[in-house]
């Protein structure tokens, strides 16, 4: 039973005769007021996730979980999609890169799936924790040596810190040799940002990656991937890989940002344990907000609405963590029972590790700048204008720039903050010069950093 949209108390800047628009400043402004409308509607209702493309968006925790546990009626193979059969869906669309059909798990249903989710996770438990800690902690060390010094004693933590380090760590997990990561690195920045031809860029980086493990195998994922008895092509093992990549990065930053960013505006008791800190951060700002299409396999009622079999059907992990309706129980609910990592059949193979390198990240930012502290407060900060993720575009710090805290002091004590007049033509006593960078893109001058070049 289809019912025209409810044009009373549309949010400023979505045209009343269209779908709630889930992208843009109007959207990326206040999400949440996006949310509320829509969850007047009832549990899901039509948005628009990029111009020309419409789906159905569940903003209801109990219609998520049931529509992410039930894989007979709800599948998530992309090529069922009707608009995109019918040509509806604009060739350029940036929803396209993520939600197009790609030989992967997140894309596959029943035996097919289970094949490839097996390679994924059996490849994923050969992870050892202490390394990964040891590769979050060595990448937080670089990412922060790089602008701890800065005389001015200023950063942008998103760009400087949030939004590389899942980028470095993932690059030296998959064994990627300098060139290979650089362009790692900006075809996934690029897939997220809508960069024209970053997914082209991306593939061909992955495509040498896997021809170069073939010739010489190492010690890393893709190597594990490419040997698992699941015998997968080498289509299957890029795909695999587009899926781990863009799965974890995008969302681990954003989770590091706003983590850190909560923690520094005070939102937190200084003495809540960090773990539990990212895990509010999980509940309140789901990192992937909305994403997981699924395509009913028939008509399927779902409140007053009827999802048209082969139409896709978004979760939106972010207002369904919110829920109103699950305040009344959330206390009752398991402190990890937040959907930020999805649920049932496709849940995060990788939430286990996610989770611990988030929780590095923070903590290494937050030992070596003790004294930092943000120029805004939280609500003030925008978000990025996206539907997919919940990220902050920006958390600007300030903090003691490195090269001036004083000698004497005791490991964890209180730095003096830097005079508010000092600025980068106004050298700090004491302040050195930083060297020439070396050439090649970030994950290049990260290896040569770890070199001590």
């Amino acid at each position: 039973m289809q019912h025209q949209p409810d044009t009373a108390g549309i949010p400023a800047g979505c045209p009343a005769h269209q779908n709630v628009q889930l992208y843009g400043p109007e959207f990326g402004s206040d999400p949440e007021g996006h949310y509320a409308h829509l969850r007047a509607k009832g549990p899901s209702a039509p948005v628009d996730i990029a111009p020309g493309v419409e789906v159905e968006l569940v903003t209801s925790y109990d219609a998520s979980l049931h529509i992410l546990q039930n894989p007979v009626t709800f599948v998530r193979d992309a090529r069922r999609w009707n608009a995109l059969n019918e040509g509806r869906v604009p060739a350029d669309s940036p929803a396209l890169p993520m939600m197009g059909y790609r030989p992967n798990a997140l894309f596959s249903d029943g035996a097919a799936h289970a094949r490839l989710r097996q390679a994924v996770t059996d490849s994923l438990a050969t992870v050892n924790e202490l390394q990964l800690v040891r590769q979050t902690q060595q990448s937080a060390d670089y990412l922060i040596s790089r602008f701890s010094s800065d005389v001015r004693g200023e950063a942008e933590l998103m760009a400087d810190y949030a939004m590389p380090l899942p980028l470095l760590v993932f690059s030296d997990l998959f064994g990627c040799p300098p060139d290979i990561g650089d362009r790692v690195i900006t075809g996934i920045t690029g897939i997220f940002a809508g960069t024209p031809g970053a997914d082209v860029t991306l593939g061909g980086a992955l495509a040498e990656l896997i021809a170069l493990k073939h010739r010489r195998p190492g010690e890393d994922l893709t190597t594990r991937l490419m040997q698992h008895s699941a015998n997968l092509t080498d289509e299957e093992v890029l795909h695999q890989l587009v899926t781990l990549l863009s799965g974890g990065t995008a969302p681990l930053a954003a989770a590091i940002g706003t983590s850190t960013a909560l923690y520094i505006n005070g939102d937190w008791p200084a003495n809540l344990p960090v773990e539990d800190a990212v895990l509010q951060t999980l509940w309140n700002y789901a990192p992937i907000a909305n994403y997981a299409a699924h395509y009913p396999t028939h008509d399927v009622e779902l409140g007053d609405r009827v999802l048209r079999a082969n139409d896709p059907v978004l979760i939106s992990f972010a207002a369904a963590n919110t829920d109103p309706k699950l305040s009344e129980h959330r206390e009752q609910l398991s402190s990890k029972a937040h959907l930020a990592f999805g649920a049932g059949p496709h849940a995060c193979p990788a939430k286990d590790p996610a989770f611990m390198i988030a929780v590095s990240a923070v903590e290494a930012l937050l030992n070596r700048l003790p004294d930092i502290e943000m120029h805004l407060a939280f609500k003030d900060l925008d978000w990025v204008p996206a539907p997919w993720s919940r990220s902050l575009a920006a958390v600007p710090v300030r903090f003691t720039p490195r090269s001036v805290r004083p000698a004497a002091a005791q490991p964890g004590a209180p730095a003096a903050h830097a005079p508010a007049a000092a600025s980068a033509a106004t050298p700090w006593p004491g302040a050195t010069a930083p060297k020439p960078q070396p050439k090649g893109g970030l994950f290049s001058r990260f290896l040569a950093w770890t070199r001590g070049e």
